[in-house]
């Protein structure tokens, strides 16, 4: 690949691999993202997503890390000093969105920037499109790794043009017309509470959000269940590929490693679980369902292990993404940036 493939920086692609661009002699991290910041946002539109890796983000001093998520706010978690990492991932993502309807816990460093989903590290994260559920999601997401793990930890990736492509064409017409339904079952007992998934403890304010987000809920003696409905393809709107972008497996009981998913089933009951997806109009996705979608992720997907001060940016639309199983400390950062709304993608299924 030439340097005009990756707007005059220095990049490489290779096979199982995204694409990497690989810098030297950066003393200022945030004002070389601030100089090539357009020509990332080529790289990505023309690759889906980039590896940068020379930076040497770190969790130095940031004098930006700031108070919109602080420590005085008992429901968005501790804020903490992200550093160089922090400036940069502000820097490149523009306009970072506020994570909202979470599924796992994650650290605020402040000003929209947060750790890493924290997650069992013996259990992979499959591949999913951030907040795809969400009626507002991030069109890029940003990575930075502070610290690598010993073993496994990459955040893997995969087109999701190319996953549509290759379903079977009788499921993705399913899926097409009917859309994916999400159910939710929120308790103080495990996963988040509905309170830390909403960011606030006001019911008025919950019922109001679903009301707003084509959200159906009902209030039940053990906290919050919630309902709805999605479209499974999504259409582009900066090229007008049509994506597989949903996260119909990952939210799967399906997806869950067996004693999990039999444990969840024997305490809450198998219409209670703390999540699950569905066909749009309700009926349930079998287990053969789940392995088909997740091996068509396998085999379009590129890896490329982490190295501490790595920045990895990731078209949330095009491309899927993951985090492989690992041993060792691993301290990712992230941020979600640039939001798009569901309306400007050619959603297929009504709400519900």
């Amino acid at each position: 690949m030439g340097t005009d493939d990756f707007a005059g920086l220095d990049g490489r692609v290779e096979e199982g691999k995204p694409a990497i661009v690989e810098v030297s002699g950066v003393a200022d991290a945030a004002g070389w993202a601030e100089r090539n910041r357009e020509a990332l946002y080529e790289v990505v539109a023309r690759h889906g997503a980039v590896l940068v890796r020379g930076l040497g983000l770190r969790g130095a001093e940031d004098p930006l890390a700031g108070s919109s998520m602080g420590a005085e706010d008992p429901l968005a978690g501790s804020s903490m000093d992200a550093g160089v990492a922090g400036v940069v991932l502000r820097t490149l993502g523009t306009e970072l969105m506020a994570e909202r309807e979470a599924f796992a816990t994650r650290d605020s460093h402040g000003d929209g920037v947060y750790s890493s989903s924290k997650w069992p590290p013996n259990q992979p994260m499959c591949m999913h499109h951030e907040l795809s559920y969400a009626l507002e999601f991030p069109g890029l997401m940003l990575f930075a790794c502070l610290s690598a793990p010993t073993e496994g930890g990459a955040t893997a990736v995969a087109d999701s043009a190319r996953v549509l492509a290759a379903l079977p064409a009788d499921l993705v017409e399913r899926f097409e017309r009917e859309g994916w339904l999400l159910t939710r079952c929120y308790n103080d007992e495990i996963g988040l509470s509905w309170a830390e998934a909403f960011g606030t403890s006001d019911k008025a304010e919950v019922e109001e959000y679903c009301s707003a987000n084509g959200i159906s809920f009902e209030w039940t003696s053990g906290g919050l269940r919630t309902s709805q409905r999605r479209s499974a393809v999504a259409t582009h709107p900066g090229h007008g590929e049509k994506l597989w972008f949903n996260q119909i497996a990952f939210l799967n009981q399906w997806t869950m490693a067996p004693e999990v998913r039999e444990y969840l089933v024997d305490v809450y009951g198998q219409d209670n679980l703390p999540f699950n997806t569905r066909f749009g109009d309700g009926g349930e996705i079998t287990q053969d369902v789940v392995e088909v979608i997740n091996k068509t992720y396998d085999s379009v997907t590129l890896r490329e292990p982490w190295q501490a001060g790595d920045l990895m940016l990731v078209d949330n639309l095009r491309m899927a993404h993951s985090r492989e199983a690992f041993e060792g400390p691993r301290e990712v950062l992230v941020a979600l940036g640039l939001p798009v709304p569901l309306a400007a993608c050619s959603p297929t299924a009504p709400l519900a």
